[in-house]
Formats: C-alpha cells, structure tokens, sequence
C-alpha cells in the first residue's frame, strides 16, 4: 500500500505535467532587468536562466501588473556548494508601504538541504518568516512554486502542496494585501553576510558561476493596466483557469499542509516568543 508522503508526490507530479501545458513565453511576459549577460532567456522562449558571478548577480520582472491570481513557475536552484547564494522568487509592489509575497531560496554547502524562506509583506511591514526544508533535491530536477492569491487569502504551495496559508484577517486589524498591483521579480545574488548560517558560511567563488533556471511560467490572474483590471467587477477572470479566485484548503488540502508543516517547517515567527515578548501578531 502507497504511503501517504508518496501518494502526495504523485499526485503532484500529475498536477506539476497538466500545469506545463500552459506555459507562455518567457520573452513575451518578462524583462530581463539587470546583471547584464548573467540573464539569459534560451530554448525559443521556454528557458529562462539567472547566474551569479564576483561581478554581480541578475534578475528579471515581469511585463504585467497583477492583482490577485495565480502565479506558477518551475524553479531549477543553483546546484552543489551554493552556500552565500539567495535565489529570489517573489511578488511586490512598490514604495514605503509596498506588499510582498516572497519565496526566498537560502543556498547551502554541498550535501546540506537549502531552506525555503517565505514572507509576507503588508503596507511595508514584514516580519513574518516561515522556513522549511523541502522533501526532494531542488537543484536535480525543476519544480513547481506557486502562489495563490486571492482577496481571502494567500497559499503557498511547492508542487501543488500548500506549504504555508496567510489568510485575510482585517477583522481583527490585520492588514491584507488587497489593493497594490504586484510584479513577478526575481534574482539570484550575493547574500553571504546573512543567508547561511547567519552569514558564517560565505561564497566559494571558486565555484562560480552559479545558476539557477526557470520554465513554465503561468499566470491565471487579473492584470492591472492604466488603474483598471481585466477582471470584472464581479470578480471574474477573462482567463480559463478560474478556480484560484476562491480556493482556499479544503480537508484534503490541510492535511498535506499539516504533513509538510509537522515534517519539514524549521521555523515560524508566530511560535517565536522570545522574539515577540509583549506577544505574538494577532495573526497567530
């Protein structure tokens, strides 16, 4: 009889195979926007690649402004000794009070598992970390990071796993991230005062360069174009994939949430209380 951690897996590599018959063109829908050279879109649209060297890291962004939707992106992360490395994968608005929707990759040494960082950002106000281990090497294989993201809540998923849910808890004075149209970003560079080990472990430049490589993008969702969105009124979507506008967990969602987060969630800031004394975010 299957087990239930490889009966998740398998429903989410079925899921991960209909999700890339959807993808788009990476020259259609991004911007390469700086590291020169070290971003690279290859493979007639289908393959997007970010590198690292002791010059500088690269990034991009995406064409569209969007709020509310679904995002999904297959992520190959820098392989063997990628200790120092961030590889950034996220959505935000800008300026002082900017909301943000963050997948953040820490590298690690050879052998070591990377951690997935993950924040939520609401009128400029962070400081709400989840980190996780993930259940498979990130850097043999691509995979699927997505995030859900609709007026009742925020999912993160890995695979098509929720990984983490933020949801929308203005009655109790929450902010939500509701009103700021967000672009796709995302970067790889030089984090080593920070991202491993606190900054113990720095960049072996031997290695260099690092490189981490995207494939099929897919954004179900509203974009927003001069103040109006392609959604009606009503809150409905001109695209065909409609279902994220009110998914939320249903049993058998909160159950591989539960798995992942019993199994591989290394920390979470609403259990922190020597971080919070005066007490935890009414969130938690």
């Amino acid at each position: 009889m299957a087990t239930p951690s490889s009966l998740i897996l398998l429903i989410s590599f079925f899921v991960s195979s209909i999700m890339a018959a959807f993808a788009g063109s990476f020259y259609q829908d991004f911007d390469l926007t700086w590291g020169d050279h070290r971003a690279k879109i290859d493979d007639g649209g289908k393959l997007l690649m970010l590198s690292l060297d002791k010059a500088s890291g690269s990034g991009f962004q995406s064409k569209n402004e969007y709020l509310f939707g679904r995002i999904d992106m297959q992520l190959k992360l820098v392989f063997g000794n990628s200790a120092g490395t961030v590889t950034a994968y996220y959505l935000s608005s800008q300026g002082p009070t900017h909301d943000e929707i963050d997948f953040e990759f820490l590298g690690n040494l050879s052998g070591e598992p990377y951690v997935l960082h993950t924040n939520v950002f609401t009128q400029g106000k962070g400081n709400r970390e989840q980190q996780f281990y993930l259940w498979f090497d990130p850097t043999q294989d691509f995979h699927f990071y997505s995030i859900v993201w609709n007026p009742q809540n925020i999912i993160f998923l890995v695979d098509n796993i929720p990984i983490r849910e933020f949801k929308n808890q203005e009655s109790i004075g929450v902010p939500f991230p509701k009103s700021q149209p967000m672009r796709i970003y995302s970067s790889l560079w030089n984090a080593d005062d920070w991202a491993t080990r606190g900054g113990l472990v720095k960049i072996d430049w031997s290695k260099a360069p690092f490189t981490a490589s995207y494939r099929n993008f897919n954004d179900a969702a509203c974009v927003w174009s001069h103040g109006s969105s392609s959604c009606a009124s009503k809150f409905t979507s001109p695209v065909s994939n409609t279902a994220w506008q009110n998914q939320g967990l249903d049993a058998e969602s909160r159950r591989k949430l539960q798995w992942v987060q019993k199994n591989y969630m290394i920390y979470n800031y609403c259990s922190d209380m020597k971080r919070f004394p005066e007490g935890l975010p009414p969130e938690c």
